[in-house]
């Protein structure tokens, strides 16, 4: 089931914490004349493409944001800025506000619509905001909208394009829906003509070639990369539920599988991707997640090589049952500040890799992939595990190893056959690195490790 319809702006951005603003000849015969226009044609173009190309959106830090911002206030984003998070969402009013606190901000609008681009008036105010924020120091992306179903992509690849054009240097944000979403949600279909374009990964775990759930979610990303051109690619999935029948504790059948699709996608646009994670009871069949499940959300999302964590939802009435409530900070919200350390500690190392494998120990979970036997870190020892392998080019130089239990702790052993001196660890305290043995030449290494419940730990080969 979906958390929200169409109305998710309205509902999440009260009117009165966001007020509106208004706010890219022949050889060894003499040269004629006629060719020098073409000449410096073409070296305008190279020009013009080296400064787009450094003006282009490019991610510098590993997002932590949320959903449902606090108002603007300098006495709330001060505390934003001391929980760890490094992107908040405001109007235009509040840039300054953020910029004071060190905060990047997502800008919210009623002008960054489709419709707008073909109303001559509204297009001219939103030319006139663009010229106001682009150049704000604060600034880091435009909010757009939130699960569109792929009707709606043309129109949003045409605003994406026409922000793009004006502002190359911020990225235009939107919100994807979860596997679990439905074809009318989703606006595509998973019948043989949709089969047979969009194709299925052939080693995730129980997919096959009539999973409807796989086929239509793939062709609904690839539209939405295809059409929108997105700079990130974001999207929800709440995993954490509880049985209608007595209100006990149950999870999810998709997780694995929506991240390992979207990692899938990403790769494939080369693109990061954001996961937003669950942090209320909005939907009455949600519980609200403890401690260790929240650690577990934002470690295998970061062993899949994601590159932002959003929580859903920061500030908001009991309804929510988010991280504040009515303006007061609820207990989940310590493990938050405890992981947004540990995610900014991370984050710095993981921006300077690049996603090779994310594999998982048996069994195996819905949409998950084994570890192939030519791997070079291999995982024994009694427990469940998300080994995430990553590198530069093709080469492997770093590992994440996940306890995909968040409720035991696991011991177990890494054989590791990547050539180099030393293995080293991320230290999350301090964000550096330690070495923690050194490797033997031409020989597979073992190191034994100690994993609390959903924890991860980083490490890399060193020469």
């Amino acid at each position: 089931m979906i958390h929200f319809g169409s109305s998710t702006v309205s509902r999440l951005f009260p009117a009165n914490d966001f007020p509106s603003s208004t706010a890219g000849g022949a050889h060894g015969a003499p040269v004629s004349i006629r060719w020098a226009p073409l000449f410096f044609l073409v070296v305008l173009f190279v020009v013009n493409s080296a400064q787009s190309s450094e003006t282009t959106w490019k991610q510098d830090r590993f997002l932590i944001t949320f959903w449902c911002p606090p108002p603007a206030t300098d006495k709330n984003l001060e505390r934003v800025a001391r929980e760890g998070f490094n992107l908040t969402w405001t109007p235009v009013e509040g840039l300054d506000v953020a910029q004071r606190h060190g905060l990047r901000a997502m800008l919210t609008n009623p002008l960054l619509n489709p419709e707008v681009l073909h109303d001559p008036a509204k297009r001219a105010e939103l030319d006139k905001l663009i010229v106001r924020v682009k150049d704000h120091p604060a600034l880091e992306a435009y909010y757009l909208t939130d699960e569109p179903g792929s009707g709606a992509f043309p129109g949003l690849g045409e605003l994406v394009a026409y922000l793009r054009e004006r502002d190359p240097a911020h990225f235009a944000y939107i919100n994807l829906f979860p596997t679990y979403a439905n074809e009318q949600q989703l606006g595509v279909s998973a019948d043989a003509a949709a089969r047979a374009k969009v194709g299925y990964p052939t080693d995730f775990a129980g997919v096959n070639t009539g999973d409807k759930t796989v086929l239509r979610y793939r062709e609904h990303v690839k539209q939405f990369v295809e059409i929108v051109k997105p700079d990130l690619i974001s999207y929800d999935h709440y995993h954490f539920l509880k049985r209608e029948k007595d209100g006990s504790p149950t999870d999810g059948k998709q997780y694995f599988l929506n991240l390992g699709l979207i990692r899938l996608a990403a790769l494939e646009a080369k693109r990061p991707f954001l996961n937003i994670i669950q942090a209320n009871t909005i939907e009455k069949h949600w519980r609200l997640p403890n401690g260790e499940e929240l650690r577990w959300l934002v470690f295998t999302t970061m062993a899949y090589g994601g590159r932002g964590i959003s929580y859903f939802t920061y500030w908001g009435p009991p309804a929510y049952n988010g991280l504040y409530i009515d303006g007061k900070p609820m207990p989940l919200l310590t493990n938050v500040i405890t992981l947004n350390k540990e995610i900014a500690a991370f984050g710095p190392a993981l921006l300077k890799l690049d996603s090779l494998g994310a594999y998982q120990t048996a069994p195996l979970p819905y949409g998950a992939e084994a570890i192939p036997t030519n791997c070079p870190v291999q995982i024994t020892g009694n427990g469940d595990y998300v080994l995430g392998l990553f590198g530069n080019g093709n080469q492997p130089t770093a590992f994440m190893i996940v306890n995909r239990n968040y409720r035991e702790a696991a011991e177990l052993t890494a054989t590791i056959s990547l050539k180099g001196k030393r293995v080293q660890e991320l230290n999350r305290r301090s964000g550096k690195w330690s070495t923690l043995k050194s490797l033997k030449p031409r020989e597979s290494t073992e190191i034994k490790l100690k994993l609390a419940p959903a924890d991860g730990r980083l490490f890399r080969i060193t020469s």
